[in-house]
């Protein structure tokens, strides 16, 4: 009997666990970049990262322009919105400081979702992340476009991203 295709969410039609398939511009990674409904330079200097990658394929699922009218529990029903379809969450930890509920609100759901999440220390800052913080992510990362998006490929599609650095010198 042939073995079935897996299904988009990485489970074979049977309920049994399939291999991922690798990123590509047919699938990209759905992410979801933690916001304070506002975007903000950092939350821009991540897609900025994630664009000039090459081969890096994905898609937004944040959107700080949708600001619900309504009380704290309608922000959070649409940042559940948002946060549900994604394969992984990454968290701007410099966002702590301006709201911390929110932003451990948002880090919190994609937890108890089981979506992975890759925490950005503070830009231009040699602050280091607040504990709370640090115990919400999967993965910690400087602000590095190789290492942001090596460890969203980790987290969202178990890639292996072991890249090799080739520098060329003349002997004298």
């Amino acid at each position: 009997m042939p073995a079935e295709a897996p299904s988009g969410d990485g489970f074979a039609p049977d309920g049994s666990c399939a291999k991922l398939d690798r990123m590509s511009q047919a699938d990209p990674i759905r992410l979801f970049v933690t916001h304070l409904w506002e975007p903000g330079d950092e939350y821009l200097r991540v897609f900025e990262y994630l664009e000039s990658s090459r081969n890096f394929f994905y898609r937004n699922y944040s959107a700080p322009e949708k600001r619900p009218s309504g009380d704290k529990e309608a922000a959070k029903e649409e940042l559940r919105r948002q946060i549900a379809p994604v394969e992984a969450v990454i968290g701007l930890s410099s966002l702590f400081d301006r709201d911390r509920d929110l932003l451990t609100f948002q880090l919190l759901y994609g937890q108890a979702s089981q979506k992975p999440v890759v925490l950005l220390k503070p830009f231009g800052s040699q602050k280091p992340v607040p504990k709370e913080l640090a115990d919400l992510a999967d993965e910690i990362v400087e602000w590095d476009e190789r290492a942001l998006v090596d460890a969203v490929r980790r987290q969202a599609r178990h890639e292996d991203t072991t890249r090799w650095d080739t520098i060329e010198f003349k002997l004298d």
